[in-house]
């Protein structure tokens, strides 16, 4: 069977501009918690799949890793696997910044993300 990712920041906790680097994690939020907790419940692997893990930050990454599974642990009262990656066996992916895309077509799922104009 393959694995749930759910990003952290934004998705599964409230975030604040800043708090990753400060290494904080903020209150859960509740419509995702729930959903988490019944996936792991029927069965199914969650990963966190978040930006925190990213090398190129140059962050401490066992640092967060801990974090991350200490407020898993809180919250959902068990670790999950932490990751920046997906793989093969990734059945979805939930993401703020997300947009779903029927395979092999370019259709748009789910609704359209409003870009910014990019800075010059």
């Amino acid at each position: 069977m393959g694995w749930i990712g759910v990003d952290l920041d934004h998705t599964l906790a409230h975030y604040e501009a800043g708090d990753a680097g400060l290494g904080k994690i903020g209150k859960p939020i509740p419509r995702m918690l729930r959903r988490v907790k019944k996936w792991l419940k029927d069965g199914y692997e969650v990963r966190i799949l978040t930006a925190r893990m990213n090398r190129i930050l140059g962050w401490d990454h066992e640092r967060q890793r801990q974090l991350i599974g200490d407020w898993c642990e809180e919250h959902i009262g068990q670790r999950l696997q932490v990751t920046n990656e997906k793989d093969f066996n990734m059945i979805c992916l939930y993401d703020d910044r997300a947009v779903a895309v029927e395979p092999d077509t370019g259709k748009l799922l789910s609704p359209y993300y409003r870009l910014r104009p990019p800075e010059q």
